[in-house]
Protein backbone atom coordinates (compact mmCIF):
# COMPACT_ATOMS: atom_id res chain seq x y z
CA UNK A 1 0.00 0.00 0.00
CA UNK A 2 2.64 2.66 0.42
CA UNK A 3 4.71 1.88 -2.40
CA UNK A 4 1.61 2.53 -4.40
CA UNK A 5 1.02 5.21 -2.69
CA UNK A 6 4.86 6.93 -3.02
CA UNK A 7 4.34 5.73 -6.73
CA UNK A 8 1.61 7.70 -7.22
CA UNK A 9 3.24 10.99 -5.86
CA UNK A 10 6.87 10.68 -7.97
CA UNK A 11 4.29 10.02 -10.99
CA UNK A 12 2.21 13.39 -10.42
CA UNK A 13 5.26 15.08 -9.53
CA UNK A 14 7.07 14.06 -12.81
CA UNK A 15 7.16 17.14 -14.94
CA UNK A 16 5.80 16.38 -18.52
CA UNK A 17 7.41 17.18 -21.16
CA UNK A 18 6.30 19.98 -23.93
CA UNK A 19 6.19 18.79 -27.58
CA UNK A 20 8.32 20.97 -29.70
CA UNK A 21 6.93 23.30 -31.75
CA UNK A 22 9.19 23.89 -34.87
CA UNK A 23 9.49 26.76 -36.72
CA UNK A 24 10.77 28.30 -39.71
CA UNK A 25 13.98 30.86 -39.85
CA UNK A 26 11.46 33.61 -40.98
CA UNK A 27 9.68 33.48 -37.59
CA UNK A 28 12.71 34.41 -36.19
CA UNK A 29 12.79 37.71 -34.06
CA UNK A 30 15.34 39.72 -31.68
CA UNK A 31 14.92 38.69 -27.72
CA UNK A 32 13.34 35.59 -28.26
CA UNK A 33 14.05 31.97 -27.09
CA UNK A 34 12.91 28.59 -27.04
CA UNK A 35 13.11 27.84 -30.76
CA UNK A 36 13.26 24.55 -32.03
CA UNK A 37 14.34 24.20 -35.83
CA UNK A 38 15.75 22.47 -38.96
CA UNK A 39 18.36 23.73 -40.87
CA UNK A 40 20.57 23.35 -43.33
CA UNK A 41 24.30 24.49 -42.71
CA UNK A 42 25.46 26.04 -46.25
CA UNK A 43 29.05 27.36 -44.84
CA UNK A 44 30.84 27.36 -41.56
CA UNK A 45 33.92 29.71 -40.57
CA UNK A 46 36.03 29.56 -37.83
CA UNK A 47 36.39 33.59 -36.01
CA UNK A 48 39.25 34.41 -33.87
CA UNK A 49 39.15 31.44 -31.53
CA UNK A 50 40.20 33.36 -27.97
CA UNK A 51 42.15 32.07 -24.91
CA UNK A 52 40.78 33.05 -21.49
CA UNK A 53 43.04 32.49 -18.80
CA UNK A 54 41.57 30.46 -16.32
CA UNK A 55 43.54 30.37 -12.88
CA UNK A 56 47.40 29.34 -14.24
CA UNK A 57 46.64 27.73 -17.62
CA UNK A 58 44.64 28.87 -20.38
CA UNK A 59 41.74 27.49 -21.50
CA UNK A 60 40.70 27.99 -25.66
CA UNK A 61 36.95 28.66 -26.60
CA UNK A 62 36.19 28.14 -30.23
CA UNK A 63 33.88 30.14 -32.24
CA UNK A 64 32.42 30.05 -35.41
CA UNK A 65 29.96 31.65 -37.81
CA UNK A 66 27.45 29.37 -39.78
CA UNK A 67 25.29 30.21 -42.19
CA UNK A 68 21.83 27.90 -41.76
CA UNK A 69 18.81 28.09 -43.24
CA UNK A 70 15.14 26.55 -44.38
CA UNK A 71 12.93 27.12 -47.26
CA UNK A 72 11.87 30.27 -45.81
CA UNK A 73 15.15 31.89 -45.23
CA UNK A 74 18.74 31.75 -43.84
CA UNK A 75 20.65 33.39 -40.41
CA UNK A 76 23.50 33.30 -39.01
CA UNK A 77 24.70 30.82 -35.77
CA UNK A 78 27.16 31.12 -33.37
CA UNK A 79 28.76 27.66 -32.76
CA UNK A 80 30.96 27.55 -29.56
CA UNK A 81 33.72 25.19 -28.73
CA UNK A 82 32.10 21.20 -29.34
CA UNK A 83 29.24 22.66 -31.86
CA UNK A 84 31.78 23.93 -33.92
CA UNK A 85 32.29 20.47 -34.73
CA UNK A 86 28.74 19.52 -35.47
CA UNK A 87 28.26 22.48 -38.06
CA UNK A 88 29.87 21.26 -40.93
CA UNK A 89 28.61 22.33 -44.91
CA UNK A 90 26.06 20.38 -46.06
CA UNK A 91 24.81 18.89 -43.20
CA UNK A 92 21.28 19.11 -41.69
CA UNK A 93 20.35 19.76 -37.49
CA UNK A 94 17.84 20.09 -34.96
CA UNK A 95 18.36 22.75 -33.34
CA UNK A 96 16.78 22.53 -29.93
CA UNK A 97 15.60 25.39 -27.13
CA UNK A 98 17.84 28.34 -29.48
CA UNK A 99 17.82 31.90 -28.89
CA UNK A 100 18.17 34.87 -30.80
CA UNK A 101 21.51 37.13 -29.67
CA UNK A 102 22.13 40.54 -31.13
CA UNK A 103 25.62 41.66 -32.61
CA UNK A 104 25.97 44.20 -34.28
CA UNK A 105 22.59 45.50 -34.87
CA UNK A 106 22.12 42.23 -36.60
CA UNK A 107 20.07 38.75 -35.10
CA UNK A 108 22.37 35.66 -34.61
CA UNK A 109 21.02 32.32 -33.27
CA UNK A 110 23.18 30.55 -30.33
CA UNK A 111 22.79 27.45 -28.32
CA UNK A 112 23.63 28.15 -24.75
CA UNK A 113 24.26 24.82 -22.28
CA UNK A 114 20.09 24.51 -22.14
CA UNK A 115 19.84 23.75 -25.82
CA UNK A 116 20.97 20.72 -27.49
CA UNK A 117 22.26 20.13 -31.56
CA UNK A 118 21.50 17.18 -33.28
CA UNK A 119 22.76 15.91 -36.62
CA UNK A 120 19.45 14.81 -38.74
CA UNK A 121 18.86 13.20 -41.70
CA UNK A 122 19.62 14.62 -44.69
CA UNK A 123 16.63 17.83 -45.19
CA UNK A 124 14.58 17.34 -48.31
CA UNK A 125 13.72 21.51 -48.41
CA UNK A 126 15.96 23.68 -50.73
CA UNK A 127 17.32 26.64 -48.53
CA UNK A 128 15.84 29.69 -49.50
CA UNK A 129 19.40 31.94 -49.82
CA UNK A 130 17.83 35.51 -50.62
CA UNK A 131 16.70 35.96 -47.26
CA UNK A 132 19.36 36.29 -44.95
CA UNK A 133 18.16 37.59 -41.51
CA UNK A 134 21.38 38.55 -40.48
CA UNK A 135 21.27 41.09 -42.60
CA UNK A 136 18.49 43.17 -41.61
CA UNK A 137 19.88 45.81 -39.38
CA UNK A 138 17.83 46.57 -35.83
CA UNK A 139 17.69 49.67 -34.32
CA UNK A 140 16.92 50.09 -30.38
CA UNK A 141 14.61 52.13 -29.54
CA UNK A 142 13.22 53.52 -26.28
CA UNK A 143 9.98 54.31 -25.62
CA UNK A 144 9.03 56.64 -23.15
CA UNK A 145 7.03 55.61 -20.01
CA UNK A 146 3.69 56.57 -20.54
CA UNK A 147 2.20 59.07 -17.21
Amino acid sequence: MATQKSQQQVHQNKIEKRKPVFVKVDQLKPGTNGHTLIAKILSSSTVLPKGRPASHRVRNSRIAECLIGDDTGTILFTARNDQVDLMKPDTTVIIRNAKIDMFKGSMRLAVDKWGRIEVAEPAKFVVKEDNNLSLVEYELVTVPAEE
